[in-house]
């Protein structure tokens, strides 16, 4: 009876008198002998394993499945049961107990690099941004210009002289320096190296030339952030309004911050500062730090 079923089945799909072995191929996890007997009535195949046995053929529900099964226990009643119980079951059933560790990683550090012409307000910006956020640090620029009135060394910057400056340099102390406007500038590497080492992200606030040597340097790895003022009008008022240059010097302000305001699509983020909106241009720099911290591929830096 099971040959004469077998037969049928082959036979409905098409298989001739003289048996074409090609449509049985794998059938067998081993090499089969196929032998073609001739019936009066139906053409019959029979197989012959080169293994002395049957061949057992396993589903999803064998035993090999039910080996891999965690344990089964009884769920007791969610709204019945003690929490601590409920979940011991729940984690009996699973085959694993439950971490605590978070799920996702904690964010890097960042390295968030603040730039913009003269004028826009950098300085209010990173100033009010230290005052409302946690976990930053501003690293101070050392820097050989003259201290200017209200000016603490150490804190807006580091005052050395030009001699001072250039040992740093020597001892590759500094992460980039520049000649601006007749003044170096550098940042000390190992503020950054000792801060983002406690978790905090780091604020450079640099010019524009400054931002393209970093640029070079961390590439993708820091965050870059353009100020601007809402317009230039607004912009030559501020610098009018520091009192700090001479008029040639203004002059040389003006026209080098129209040619600075060209770098914006160097950078990652722009932010304008408007006159009386500090408040809102900080929440906008907030805003793009707490989007980096929820990539998903984090910037990765190194120093």
């Amino acid at each position: 009876m099971l040959v004469r079923r077998f037969c049928t089945s082959l036979s409905r799909s098409e298989i001739s008198p003289i048996c074409n072995t090609s449509k049985l191929i794998n059938f067998h996890s081993t090499p089969q002998k196929i032998r073609t007997i001739y019936c009066p009535n139906k053409p019959t195949v029979t197989l012959q394993s080169q293994n002395i046995g049957t061949h057992r053929f396993y589903s999803s529900n064998s035993q090999m499945g039910d080996a891999r099964r965690p344990i089964s226990v009884p769920i007791p009643d969610i709204n019945k049961a003690d929490r601590s119980e409920l979940l011991r079951a729940l984690e009996t059933s699973l085959g694993s107990s439950f971490s605590s560790e978070p799920l996702i990683p904690q964010p890097n550090p960042l390295i968030i690099v603040i730039s913009g012409p003269s004028g826009v307000g950098k300085d209010a910006v990173i100033k009010r941004l230290r005052e409302v956020r946690e976990n930053i640090h501003f690293v101070v620029t050392a820097t050989s210009r003259p201290m200017r009135p209200g000016e603490i060394d150490g804190k807006d910057y580091y005052f050395v002289s030009k001699e001072e400056f250039l040992s740093m340099v020597e001892k590759n102390e500094l992460l980039e320096h520049a000649l601006v406007y007749g003044d170096y500038k550098g940042i000390p590497k190992q503020q950054i190296r000792e801060f983002m080492a406690k978790g905090c992200d780091i604020v450079l606030r640099v010019d524009i030339q400054g931002a393209a040597t970093l640029r070079r340097i961390l590439g993708n790895s820091a965050v870059f952030i353009f100020v601007v003022a809402e317009s230039e009008y607004a912009m030559v008022n501020r610098l009018v309004d520091r009192k700090t240059e001479t008029s040639e010097m203004l002059l040389v302000r003006i026209a080098t911050a129209r040619e600075e305001v060209k770098h914006a699509k160097n950078f990652d983020y722009v932010v304008v500062n408007a006159q009386g909106q500090l408040e809102s241009a900080v929440k906008l720099v907030e805003s793009i730090i707490d989007s980096e911290k929820a990539r998903v591929s984090p910037r990765n830096v190194k120093i």
